[in-house]
């Protein structure tokens, strides 16, 4: 033994703290870990104790002792991390007691990588498995596999296994509802890529609430074409050739969005003053710099990675749930669609 470890302190123990607390080892476990048999007193004496001589549980060895690892496995097909990182923040934020680690793994949209990361995982015995789609739309299910699974944004095709989504007609619902309760009346619907369910289903939602209004989208119908900026610039170019006295557009994304601000300030219509304009998906590097400032629907991605979490450790505990459970989005209103219009005659 060297002169330094001869000169480290000791880590103090859980006999430590039973000895400074005046009881038993078996209580002053008790008391540390919230059992209900321990009076409250005594409980308050042991954290006491605990906090006082810097005491810190061995996890890793309460987790063995429970026969498992205290890690969960995290697999994403999000390959910019947009949606996938909010989502890992949430499962980190409910798994923020520090006695679960959170391994991410990116499967690049690869079925293969995915299968190949899964089986890694398992190796390492993960005590259950988050998979995060990278677009939410219905995915195929891992199956049975030896520790509880929760897919979150993208849902399993199997109903017996538990998903978590955004739920993107309410979404879409959230913006129509804004835009009428400010007054506009002629408001024009650019979606992104109608093969993508959230792109229709937000549409779907828009148009329901426009109909509550009496309102339907100017020209009649959404225009569906891709999620970047290019279509966004188009889209409206044709909207105003054709429908001049547009005063609003519901964009499916904040790239769409960030199109449209541009070829509006082009042709010289203000925003929102002439035009108000929402995005989707409250991306910050887009939203906070545009000009204006643009309202945005914000999908609640971290909320989503908290539930999954959370129904995982439940699954982990021997408490299983199924089916698809939806996360409520939030609009997040600013300068694009500030004020109140009102409508020429």
């Amino acid at each position: 033994m060297t002169a330094d470890a001869e000169l480290a302190p000791r880590r103090p123990t859980l006999a430590d703290v039973a000895r400074a607390a005046g009881v038993s080892v078996a209580t002053a476990s008790k008391a540390l870990n919230g059992r209900r048999q321990v009076r409250e007193e005594t409980r308050q004496r042991v954290v006491h104790a605990a906090e006082e001589l810097a005491f810190r549980p061995n996890v890793l060895a309460r987790q063995l002792q429970k026969g498992r690892s205290g890690t969960i496995g995290l697999v994403t097909h999000d390959l910019e991390g947009r949606f996938s990182i909010p989502t890992l923040m949430g499962a980190e934020d409910e798994a923020g007691n520090g006695e679960v680690s959170v391994l991410l793994c990116d499967a690049r949209g690869d079925t293969l990588r995915e299968r190949y990361h899964v089986q890694a995982l398992l190796g390492r015995r993960v005590d259950g498995l988050i998979i995060v789609g990278a677009r939410p739309d219905v995915r195929p299910s891992l199956g049975r596999l030896p520790v509880p699974v929760v897919y979150a944004y993208a849902p399993s095709e199997d109903p017996d296994d538990m998903s978590q989504v955004c739920d993107s007609v309410e979404a879409g619902a959230l913006v129509a509802e804004h835009l009428v309760a400010r007054g506009r009346r002629r408001i024009a619907v650019v979606a992104g890529d109608e093969s993508y369910g959230a792109a229709r289903d937000r549409v779907e939602g828009a148009t329901r609430a426009l109909a509550r209004a009496g309102l339907e989208p100017a020209g009649g119908r959404a225009l569906f074409g891709s999620w970047d900026e290019a279509w966004g610039r188009t889209a409206v170019e044709t909207i105003l050739g054709l429908l001049p006295d547009v005063d609003a557009v519901i964009c499916g994304s904040d790239q769409i969005a960030r199109g449209a601000l541009d070829t509006l300030r082009e042709h010289g219509r203000r925003v929102p003053e002439d035009v108000a304009v929402t995005g989707h998906d409250n991306w910050e590097v887009i939203v906070a710099h545009s000009r204006p400032r643009l309202t945005s629907v914000d999908m609640n991605l971290e909320e989503l990675g908290r539930r999954a979490a959370a129904r995982l450790f439940a699954a982990i505990e021997g408490h299983p749930s199924r089916g698809i459970e939806s996360v409520s989005p939030r609009l997040v209103a600013r300068d694009s669609t500030r004020g109140f219009y009102t409508p020429a005659d």
